[in-house]
């Protein structure tokens, strides 16, 4: 699936901004979201109280901390697109 988001991207000339970083390496313009790290420390949380006796039910709804933005200009530049001075000093990483 995140395949094919790149290649509909490139293929109809569309920017795409997509969650995972590892998107935003190879096919998307932009990529925001949680860490991968923050992902799996939330999960395994939630599944180290559930193996200890918790219901599901019971825990309490979180949400993450840690979000990032990366920035691909060799994807921007390749559809056209100029990204503002001001993203690319936000962004967490920049791939030129």
């Amino acid at each position: 699936m995140k395949q094919m988001i790149g290649e509909l991207s490139h293929k109809y000339r569309l920017p795409a901004i997509c969650q995972w970083k590892d998107m935003a390496e190879t096919d998307c313009i932009a990529s925001y979201g949680i860490t991968l790290h923050e992902f799996y420390t939330l999960i395994v949380d939630y599944v180290v109280r559930i193996l200890k006796g918790a219901k599901p039910a019971d825990l309490p709804v979180v949400q993450p901390t840690k979000f990032e933005l990366v920035v691909n200009l060799r994807i921007a530049k390749t559809l056209g697109v100029a990204v503002p001075p001001t993203l690319l000093a936000r962004a967490d990483e920049v791939i030129e």
